[in-house]
């Protein structure tokens, strides 16, 4: 069969594929995503059914998805609106980072992966999934709810932090030394800095000269001004990815809600590849013997992420309710785990089954701690608070101790 009908053939039943995955996924009421990660490792290396002529394409693809994610989460927020989060919401972020980062980097360093893996694992277990938060939190109601923009501001530190956290991990990744190292992230955080003034300043300009009644005309300047971006970031070492989510930055109004329309069904196709590709680049046989390690990695960061949204919704006068509301809703890991996994593949292959298996488990866990969290909570929290009354009821009650009046005439 000649090589290109072959790749018809094998890029059309993974396109159908996943559209029937996605629908089953739909009707679970679940993220597709684990479902796209066991598609790509029942077609990858040691898979059920590999693929032979399409990876390249694939692989070409998973670049635009993890590139459209970033431009559509950009698109969510206005240059005010992070301004003000990072105003606001910084001391929750540091609690964040802190809870969430370290388990990662400790279970890195003990599972003798280094200073690199460390780093690595430590970015999958601190940021959590935008963009299954966002469908989560849609699908329940809750977007109008008093937690929701804690959530979101938690959501936007994250991402900004990629944004210093990317070429960090990047130049280590590459080896480069501590002074060049240094200067890369200079370089990086410089450039993210003057695009971010520049979205804060300008955004409005950029805006209007990209917009257009035209849908097609739009679709295409806007695509190829986020492809353009996102190729000189990742020139100046800044992560194709962060380029991206400034572009969607500096784009606002009318035309950043035009803009989410048109590229919501393509960045819902390119990022379904991604996820198939991750899987096809890991091995179904490595991920039974990290499948513990990945377990109690996910045990643990689902407490510290609930602890985080409890720190950052009581930080805004928010009640308990809504506090467990806002810790179950952080939990889910998703796209940017599989992305930092994906950039440290090359060097520490291990990191891809455990981060797989990792971003499965807490993929799965997360929406049911998004409608759980609260009323298990809840729960809990009567309990203690019964235990303590009824301790409190049963407890002797302490006799004053009797005056006695010395010779002196001194009380004791």
């Amino acid at each position: 069969m000649h090589e290109t009908t072959t790749m018809l053939i094998e890029l059309g039943a993974v396109v159908f594929g996943l559209g029937i995955v996605g629908r089953l996924a739909g009707r679970l009421g679940l993220s597709p995503i684990p479902l796209y990660l066991l598609g790509g490792l029942a077609f990858g290396q040691g898979g059920l059914l590999p693929l032979t002529t399409t990876e390249g394409f694939i692989e070409i693809g998973a670049e635009i998805g993890v590139i459209l994610l970033l431009l559509m989460l950009g698109l969510e927020y206005s240059p005010a609106e992070l301004v003000d989060s990072l105003k606001t919401q910084y001391p929750s972020g540091i609690v964040d980072f802190v809870l969430n980062a370290t388990p990662g980097a400790v279970a890195g360093l003990l599972l003798g992966w280094g200073p690199v893996g460390a780093t690595a694992l430590a970015g999958v277990t601190y940021i959590s999934s935008s963009g299954v938060i966002a469908k989560v939190l849609t699908d329940l109601g809750r977007l109008g709810n008093r937690e929701t923009p804690v959530i979101l501001g938690i959501l936007v530190i994250e991402d900004l932090t990629m944004a210093a956290y990317l070429p960090l991990l990047t130049a280590m990744l590459a080896g480069v030394g501590l002074a060049g190292g240094s200067l890369t992230l200079l370089i990086a955080l410089g450039t993210a800095a003057t695009a971010l003034w520049v979205a804060l300043r300008h955004g409005r300009f950029i805006s209007k000269a990209v917009s257009s009644d035209n849908p097609e005309m739009l679709l295409l300047v806007v695509l190829g001004l986020t492809l353009l971006v996102a190729g000189f970031a990742q020139q100046l070492k800044v992560s194709a990815a962060v380029g991206a989510f400034l572009v969607g930055i500096a784009l606002s109004g009318e035309v950043a809600h035009n803009t989410r329309q048109l590229f919501t069904p393509l960045r819902d196709l390119f990022a379904a590849v991604f996820f198939v590709f991750f899987g096809l680049s890991t091995v179904p046989g490595d991920i039974p013997p990290v499948l513990v390690p990945a377990l109690l990695l996910a045990a643990v960061t689902t407490v510290t992420k609930i602890g985080t949204g409890w720190y950052a919704a009581k930080r805004a006068g928010i009640g308990p309710r809504g506090r467990l509301r806002a810790g179950g809703a952080l939990v889910a890991r998703g796209e940017f785990s599989i992305v930092i996994a994906g950039l440290a593949t090359g060097v520490e292959p291990r990191i891809a089954p455990i981060a797989t298996a990792y971003v499965l488990i807490l993929v799965i866990v997360g929406p049911f701690a998004t409608r759980w969290a609260q009323p298990v909570g809840m729960r809990v929290l009567d309990w203690r608070d019964q235990r303590r009354a009824t301790a409190a009821a049963t407890a002797p009650e302490r006799t004053p101790a009797l005056e006695t009046t010395d010779p002196q005439g001194a009380t004791s």
